[in-house]
């Protein structure tokens, strides 16, 4: 068999139904404003939610990193792999998120994998909110502890679950922080209540809330007021804070146990030195100031109110992140088309990361974007959407 005819029948349905995308190949660095085919283009899909890409300091650390300790760190954390600099970040981290302890990985999407399938054995069970993030739903299968999940937000049912699992060793209760294609927050205080009366592990992915929520950017648990009773926090450091990596942050025999047992982190080449520096230097201009929190939230909730004044669905989106529904994916990737044709990048997202019916542009507002930028943003839909009888 050829399984290559398996893949271009695939690719073929895919163009079919309006679902298939090329990759943009940009000209410049990730910024408000990026080049694209000789073009400038206003981006509003990033995550660099804070503009921390090119912050002066977070420059000047990685280029000292790199004068310093050079541009690798030539092994795995076990190793020789573990620099002083990666010590240091590790201390700042579980500082700042007011935790014994924090341990780096290479990605937010590896520090799920590793930490669910270290924590998690065969006589547990875990119990997921059915919109977590696909590294959460990778990270459990990657374990062969018992399933559940509960429907979006609805603590009627994980109640339910909590106590229908009471045989289990270990449950354990997953949820991001923010939902990343909705852009609404979790009701982290009802589920801690929860868990705390059915004796549950909680388990919150803050990959949206890093640098977004709580105090200074903390997170999700700051946000709630919830210190100390939040097990584990799983933190990246590729949205907000502007280079790439995660982290879990929680009790320092946590930290121990996930060095001796998560895959990811014993098998993968430690973060170079320039993005350990990196990523210390983000964390200290976060507790130095909250002014670029709060240009964040301040341009994002003008930003939805305008959006929702012409009319358009933003769905359940509290944050930063607003989606604009539309529905039918092949819809959903031309509204996106001619709003780049405008100037505008807004990638549309559909099936299979949101439902058939769901598809949508997802709108990332940054502390990055000015009133002009935002303005010409909302002409720009106002006119496409206008088109497409959304408004």
């Amino acid at each position: 068999m050829n399984y290559l005819n398996d893949l271009a029948a695939d690719i073929e349905g895919w163009k079919r139904d309006g679902r298939y995308r090329t990759m943009k190949v940009w000209e410049s660095g990730s910024d408000t404003w990026m080049n694209l085919n000789g073009r400038k283009i206003l981006q509003m899909s990033s995550n660099n939610y804070l503009g921390l890409t090119h912050h002066p300091k977070l420059k000047e650390a990685a280029i000292a990193a790199i004068e310093k300790y050079g541009v690798g760190s030539g092994s795995v954390r076990t190793i020789t792999g573990t620099l002083d600099i990666h010590d240091q970040l590790e201390l700042e981290l579980a500082a700042f998120k007011g935790t014994e302890a924090a341990l780096v990985f290479q990605s937010g999407f590896t520090t799920n994998q590793g930490a669910l399938s270290s924590i998690l054995g065969a006589d547990d069970v875990v119990i997921s909110d059915e919109l977590n993030h696909a590294s959460i739903i990778d990270g459990i299968r990657l374990t062969k502890a018992a399933r559940k999940i509960f429907a979006h937000k609805d603590m009627n049912q994980l109640e339910a679950v909590l106590k229908e699992t009471q045989k289990h060793r270990k449950r354990v209760v997953v949820t991001d922080g923010v939902f990343s294609m909705d852009g609404d927050i979790a009701p982290l205080p009802d589920i801690v209540q929860l868990a705390e009366a059915y004796d549950a592990i909680v388990y919150v992915d803050d990959a949206h809330a890093s640098g977004v929520l709580g105090k200074n950017g903390k997170g999700s648990t700051d946000h709630f007021g919830l210190n100390g009773r939040v097990h584990i926090q799983i933190g990246t450091l590729s949205k907000a804070i502007g280079a790439v990596g995660g982290y879990v942050a929680g009790a320092q025999l946590l930290k121990e146990h996930l060095i001796h047992t998560a895959r990811p982190f014993l098998f993968s080449t430690s973060q170079t030195p320039a993005v350990a520096a990196t990523c210390l230097a983000a964390i200290q201009v976060l507790r130095e100031s909250s002014d670029l929190v709060t240009k964040l939230w301040d341009n994002a909730n003008g930003f939805r109110s305008e959006l929702q004044r012409l009319g358009f669905d933003t769905g359940a989106s509290e944050t930063p992140i607003i989606p604009i529904i539309i529905g039918d994916p092949a819809q959903t990737m031309r509204f996106s088309d001619r709003l780049l044709e405008e100037g505008v990048f807004a990638q549309g997202i559909v099936y299979p990361t949101v439902a058939m019916d769901k598809g949508r542009v997802r709108l990332i507002v940054t502390a990055q974007h000015t009133k002009e930028d935002l303005a010409f943003a909302l002409n720009c839909l106002q006119k496409v959407g206008r088109e497409f009888g959304l408004v």
